[in-house]
C-alpha cells in the first residue's frame, strides 16, 4: 500500500486530499496542529467510508521538535518507508504591510515556509535511503502575481517556489520529485481564520478596507471545490513522470500563463480596475 503524510487537513485542501488519496487506496498519515478539530475531517472520511485507511497524528510544522516527533512515530509505524509527502499547511496575515506586526510576519513564514524545509529535511533520509519519493507542496496563483494586502503570504509562496526549483536538482539523482501545485481561489478556510489587521488611525485604513471588501466579493463569485485541487494532487502523486507545476483553476491557469507575457504595470493596473483602488 502506498503512503503518504499530509499536513494541514483539518481544513479545505488538506482534508479533501486525505479522503480522496484514502479512497484510492492509499494509507494517508493526515496531520493537523491541533487534534481539537480532527472531527470535520473524521466525518468526511466517514462519509466516503474510508475511515480505516488514514490515521490522524498531531503536527505543527512551525514546531522543530513536534516535525521530528510526527516523523519519528509515523516512520516507525511504515518500516521507515513512505512514498510521499503533501505540505499543504498554510496561513495568512491579511493588511498593508506598515500596519502587520512583526509577530504575524513571522508566523506566517515559520507555516508556509520553514515548515516545508523542516519536515522535507526530516524525511530525506527515509526517501534517499530507499531510493524514491515525491514531494508534493500546495503552492497558490499567489505565486505568479503580488495581491494587495496579502504580500507577506505572497512572499512566502514566492520563496516556496525558488526553493522547490533548486531543491529539486539535489534531489533528481536520488529519484526524488518535487512538485507544485498551485490553486486559484478555491472554498477553504484559511482566509476565514486569517488576522485583518486594520488599525483605525492607519492611513491605509480606507484603501485596505475596499481591497477586503473587493476581495471577499471576489471570493465568493468564483472560488471553487477545494476537491478538484485534491484530484489534481492525486494525480500528480500517481503520475509516473509528474509534471513540475500545476495550476489549478481557471485565474491560477490564467495567471501562469500571463507572468512574463504582460508587463508588470499592466497587471497592476487591470488589478486595482477589478478592486476598485484609486491612487490615493
Amino acid at each position: 500500500m502506498r503512503s503518504v503524510l499530509i499536513t494541514g487537513t483539518s481544513t479545505g485542501i488538506g482534508r479533501a486530499t486525505a479522503v480522496v488519496l484514502a479512497s484510492r487506496g492509499w494509507r494517508v498519515f493526515a496531520t493537523m496542529r491541533n487534534l481539537e478539530k480532527r472531527k470535520l475531517l473524521e466525518q468526511a472520511l466517514g462519509e466516503a467510508g474510508v475511515q480505516n485507511g488514514v490515521e490522524i497524528e498531531q503536527l505543527d510544522v512551525a514546531s522543530g521538535t513536534s516535525i521530528q516527533a510526527a516523523a519519528v512515530s509515523i516512520l516507525s509505524r511504515t518500516g521507515n518507508k513512505l512514498d510521499a509527502v503533501v505540505h499543504n499547511a498554510g496561513v495568512a496575515a491579511a493588511g498593508a504591510l506598515e500596519d502587520l506586526p512583526e509577530s504575524e510576519l513571522r508566523r506566517v513564514m515559520e507555516t508556509n515556509f520553514f515548515g516545508v524545509l523542516g519536515l522535507t529535511r526530516a524525511l530525506l533520509p527515509t526517501f534517499r535511503a530507499q531510493g524514491r519519493g515525491r514531494i508534493v507542496i500546495v503552492s497558490s496563483e499567489a505565486a505568479f502575481m503580488g495581491q494587495p494586502t496579502n504580500a507577506i503570504y505572497c512572499a512566502s509562496k514566492w520563496a516556496l517556489e525558488g526553493w522547490a526549483e533548486a531543491v529539486a536538482y539535489e534531489l533528481e539523482p536520488f529519484g526524488i520529485d518535487v512538485v507544485l501545485i498551485e490553486p486559484g481561489p478555491y472554498r477553504t478556510e484559511i482566509w476565514e481564520s486569517t488576522p485583518r489587521i486594520q488599525p483605525p488611525g492607519s492611513p491605509y485604513h480606507a484603501w485596505v478596507q475596499q481591497v477586503f471588501r473587493a476581495g471577499d466579493a471576489h471570493a465568493a463569485s468564483v472560488a471553487r471545490d477545494p476537491k478538484e485541487v485534491a484530484l489534481v494532487i492525486a494525480n500528480a502523486l500517481e503520475a509516473r513522470r509528474p509534471r513540475f507545476r500545476y495550476p489549478v483553476g481557471p485565474f491560477a491557469r490564467l495567471n501562469h500563463f500571463l507572468r512574463g507575457k504582460v508587463p508588470s504595470r499592466l497587471l497592476r493596473k487591470a488589478t486595482k480596475l477589478y478592486l476598485g483602488l484609486s491612487r490615493k
